[in-house]
């Protein structure tokens, strides 16, 4: 920790007008501190996907049948409602720990000396993300479950991902502009891969919107498309992201890349291995709840390791980030 002035120009009137600039002002986190906010951010938005997955599962989705209040009545879920509203309001009270998590690690790059700004503005894209989401989780129970709502739900979800993989990665490195690792053959190849990973949950939206888990045991409507083609499309992506990481493999290794690439596309093979085996068995058992949720933790996890390949593909030395003048009268906004 820095000592930093006790004092700011404006005074109280600063700290209403501008609070994080004004605990910036007296707190400086040590890097430590900011690259666990971080990760706090990016598990909560791990978390939040397998819990709105285990409302889906549970047929709870329609457990609040209404929004932003739980009924129209009560703002939480009452005890004629059941373990049904029980999972689904809870999963609403966790939207607030993530927001806390996200408001954490906003206010911890933005306390960062010198100041980073891109850092801080990946965090507050988190917020943004996740004040979207809310609105629109909202507007999924008030359609009825719709599933390309639902889809759409999930989808957001994973942006947020993106983001949250983005800042934890950028806590661990410089400002200075980026610097490759890996040759321009196999730099476009990992844009191929991080391409076809999202097309490759993005299809399995649809497969979800067209599969049997509506996410309420009333009737829901299902998205009007040939779910075992829709399978199979999704099969033949996940196949084709694994042999893009294994030609990634080979050709890193033939260009004598540096071992940080190598490391990161072999854990990216090992979580597409894992999730290929769910993937598989869950199928042949008809979708068991239990397996479908894990294959969704998986589909967080591919998402993330997809990008932590991407992200070392390049290194940013730790040289002159964004830095506020020390003879800056006014604060530099949030």
């Amino acid at each position: 920790m820095v000592r930093v002035p006790n004092e700011i120009p404006g005074g109280p009137l600063t700290a209403v007008r501008n609070p994080l600039a004004y605990i910036a002002a007296r707190w400086t986190p040590d890097p430590r501190t900011v690259r666990r906010a971080a990760l706090v951010a990016l598990v909560m938005a791990v978390v939040i996907v397998v819990t709105g997955g285990a409302v889906r599962l549970t047929g709870s989705g329609l457990g609040c049948p209404t929004w932003p209040k739980c009924t129209a009545d009560s703002l939480a879920t009452t005890r004629e409602m059941g373990w049904h509203g029980v999972i689904e309001f809870g999963n609403r009270l966790l939207t607030y720990v993530l927001c806390a998590a996200v408001g954490w690690a906003i206010i911890a790059a933005r306390s960062t000396k010198p100041f980073r700004r891109q850092l801080t503005r990946i965090g507050w894209l988190q917020f943004w993300i996740v004040m979207g989401n809310a609105v629109l989780g909202g507007i999924v129970v008030l359609v009825g479950l719709n599933p390309y709502t639902v889809a759409a739900h999930f989808l957001l979800s994973s942006a947020l991902i993106a983001a949250a993989t983005v800042m934890w990665h950028r806590t661990g490195e410089g400002d200075a502009a980026p610097r490759p690792l890996a040759a321009p053959p196999l730099r476009r190849l990992t844009w191929a891969l991080v391409v076809v990973s999202a097309l490759l949950i993005a299809v399995g939206t649809v497969v979800t919107g067209a599969g049997p888990h509506a996410g309420d045991s009333s009737e829901v409507p299902r998205m009007p498309v040939d779910w075992e083609s829709v399978t199979r499309a999704h099969g033949v992506l996940a196949w084709l992201t694994v042999l893009l990481t294994v030609a990634l493999w080979v050709g890193l290794k033939l260009f004598d890349s540096p071992r940080v690439t190598l490391a990161r596309t072999r854990d990216l093979f090992l979580v597409l291995l894992a999730q290929g085996v769910i993937g598989y068995v869950q199928y042949f058992l008809d979708l068991p709840e239990l397996l479908v949720g894990l294959h969704m933790l998986g589909s967080a996890l591919v998402w993330i390791f997809t990008l932590r390949v991407l992200l070392a593909m390049r290194e940013r030395p730790a040289t002159e980030p964004d830095a506020v003048p020390a003879s800056s009268a006014e604060p530099v906004p949030a």
